[in-house]
Order: structure tokens, then C-alpha cells, then sequence
């Protein structure tokens, strides 16, 4: 099967760009930061036993399109035909692509996340997710907090300041759940909060790990599933601030199997 047969058995499209989701101006950037964001998503290692199968042929697909889009020569033969030479996409499938993606990116630190907290707190991009989050979930804080990356509680009276500004000014609408929010829900997702970071402390002390309020364990922990585009988004942009070209980064230990799933917590 070819690659672009490949492409639309599992990206419903025979066009490279349409599967990373990028225009066919996009800049080597651009096709890279693409890559990896939709290569996160299926990462053997980010998924479970009864996906890893697909998940890997959906990796090495990606991979090989980061190979063509990446390289000047194949990028412009692609362009011109819109077609792929088997042959030499049969020396790409055998690659080791978990080598390639480790070389493309460097592992993320716990200082790289840290850098990325100062900076994203009070941006413009932390208020476009404000309100995204808030329109999705109708005004709901406990979706907000879920969705907004950092929303702790400790941030909650300066989120809610930014939304009420919005809703005065016209931006969004006036969702009761929001305006109206019972003092007792809020105390619920405060202890919420409070549970969870005692979970992650009692973890790190399980495994050996060091304490402190900018632990990378504390960040990573807990609701994959009803945050997996928040998290997505979250690497996304770290890749895209502190993804180096050629660093060598060592790869990330899968989780351990009473974590099934690697997941994003807050800090406390």
C-alpha cells in the first residue's frame, strides 16, 4: 500500500497538507510544529494496548510526511505531481521513527514549563482560551478550570474579572451558570483541586520523586481523556518555543500501568 493510500485509510485525504491541516505555503516551521502536534496524538506511547497497532502505522505515516514536506527537493516533486515515489517511501517506512521524533524534538523540562506558565499568564492566547472555554461550557467554571491551561484557583478572581470585562463590553454572552454561580460549587472545585494535588504529592513520594510547587510531576498527572486537547495544545505550544532542530532528547519512559495514560495536572 502506498503512502498515500496510507494517508487515506487513516486521514480520510491523499493530500499531505490536509493531513497535518496546514496550507501548502506552510513554512519548514510550520510543517514541523504541525507534525508533532498531530504526532502526540498518536504516539505509540501516549495510547493504550488495544491501539498502539493503529496507533504506530498512523505515527510512521506522519513521519514520513515530515520526511517529504520537510525536505526541499521531495516538497517541490509533490508539489508539482501531487504523488509519492513508492520506492522511496519504502526505505522511509523502515525508518525508526521514535529515533526520528526524539532527534526533531528535545525532551520538555520542568524550567520550560515554568518559562512557558510567565508567559502565558495574562496574554492575549491565555484570554482567547478564556473565552473559548468559557462559550464551550456555556459559563461553566468547572469546564473553564479544566480547559484554561494554569487555572488554578488561585487565578480564579483575575479569570473572572477578564470574563465579566468581556460580558460588560459585549464579547460574549451573560451565561447564568457563570453570573450565578452557587458559593457551594465553588467550594466543591476548590477541595476538588486540593484532593488532586495531595494525589500527586503522595504519587511523587511513591515513586521516589523530589517535592516542590514547580514540579513537572504536579503538571503532569491526571484527566487525559477530558483534557486531551488542552494537553495537546499545551505541548504544542512548548514545542513551538523550546523545540530545538537537531538537540537529542531521551525518550519519555511510557507510563506505568496503573497510569494508563499520562496526564496534565496543575500546580498547587
Amino acid at each position: 500500500m502506498s503512502l498515500l493510500d496510507l494517508c487515506e485509510k487513516y486521514y480520510s485525504t491523499r493530500n499531505l497538507y490536509e493531513v497535518l491541516k496546514i496550507s501548502e505555503k506552510a513554512t519548514d516551521k510550520e510543517v514541523k510544529k504541525a507534525y508533532h502536534k498531530l504526532s502526540l496524538k498518536v504516539h505509540p506511547d501516549r495510547v493504550g494496548d488495544n491501539d498502539k497497532l493503529e496507533a504506530t502505522e498512523k505515527f510512521k505515516v506522519l513521519g514520513s510526511i515530515h520526511e517529504i514536506l520537510s525536505d526541499k527537493n521531495k516538497r517541490a516533486l509533490y508539489d508539482e505531481t501531487k504523488s509519492v515515489d513508492d520506492e522511496d517511501y519504502n526505505v522511509i517506512i523502515d525508518k525508526d521513527w521514535a529515533v526520528y521524533w526524539r532527534v526533531l524534538f528535545k525532551k520538555i523540562t520542568e524550567e520550560d514549563i515554568i518559562a512557558y506558565e510567565k508567559e502565558y499568564i495574562g496574554s492575549s492566547e491565555e484570554r482567547e482560551d478564556l473565552k473559548n472555554a468559557y462559550l464551550a461550557g456555556k459559563g461553566n467554571m468547572d469546564y473553564i478550570v479544566d480547559q484554561v491551561q494554569f487555572a488554578r484557583t488561585e487565578h480564579e478572581s483575575r479569570l473572572r474579572e477578564i470574563i465579566n470585562e468581556m460580558i460588560e463590553s459585549g464579547e460574549v454572552p451573560a451565561y447564568k451558570a457563570f453570573t450565578h454561580e452557587p458559593e457551594k460549587k465553588r467550594q466543591k472545585r476548590i477541595a476538588k483541586e486540593n484532593q488532586e494535588a495531595k494525589e500527586a504529592e503522595e504519587l511523587k513520594k511513591e515513586l521516589g520523586m523530589k517535592s516542590g510547587t514547580n514540579s513537572l510531576e504536579i503538571m503532569i498527572r491526571q484527566k487525559q481523556e477530558s483534557r486531551a486537547k488542552q494537553l495537546d495544545s499545551f505541548i504544542d505550544d512548548l514545542a513551538a518555543k523550546y523545540g530545538g532542530n537537531k538537540s537529542k532528547a531521551t525518550k519519555r519512559k511510557a507510563p506505568q500501568k496503573k497510569e494508563t495514560t499520562t496526564k496534565t495536572k496543575r500546580k498547587k
